[in-house]
């Protein structure tokens, strides 16, 4: 029978787990156009980790906007199906299958982002996790609405 080294399979470990959720940020480039003009802004996303937060910064007219989005909704929930299974009589069971449910469009989420002079800038995005893109809306403070895109621009993990 070997032995195992264990402190060294501890730092393994944690080398690993280290390494794989400093992989795993995705990065969105994001894209605004507000809609009384044709005129573009840009800003990026980065995801933090596996609960679905991000920072933002997004600048417009010189101004930047700083803050971060939460998840609202999941891009893919979890169940369980289960019923009684029986072949006549008295025999049979009890059954349970995990099940995987995707939302067809993503996971959503709500960003609250201020620029230094306070002036805010509210974002619901929808489409995270779904694949390269994503997008949705923002309402500055003076009512007006941005559409926004977003690209993948780097992601790991």
């Amino acid at each position: 029978m070997s032995r195992v080294n264990f402190p060294f399979a501890r730092q393994m470990g944690l080398a690993t787990l280290v390494l794989a959720m400093a992989g795993c940020a995705s990065t969105y480039q994001l894209t605004l156009m507000p809609r009384d003009s044709g005129k573009l802004y840009y800003g990026e996303a980065v995801e933090q980790s596996a609960d679905g937060q991000a920072n933002l910064r997004v600048t417009i007219e010189g101004k930047t906007y700083q803050g971060s989005w939460v998840p609202v909704s999941a891009a893919r929930s979890s169940a369980t199906m289960s019923g009684f299974v029986g072949w006549g009589g008295r025999r049979g069971g009890f059954a349970a299958v995990p099940v995987l449910i995707d939302n067809p469009e993503g996971a959503s989420a709500k960003a609250l982002l201020q620029a230094a002079d306070g002036s805010g800038l509210r974002c619901d995005l929808r489409g995270l996790g779904s694949g390269t893109s994503a997008g949705g809306t923002c309402l500055d403070d003076k009512g007006l609405v941005y559409d926004v895109q977003m690209r993948v621009g780097k992601t790991g993990g």
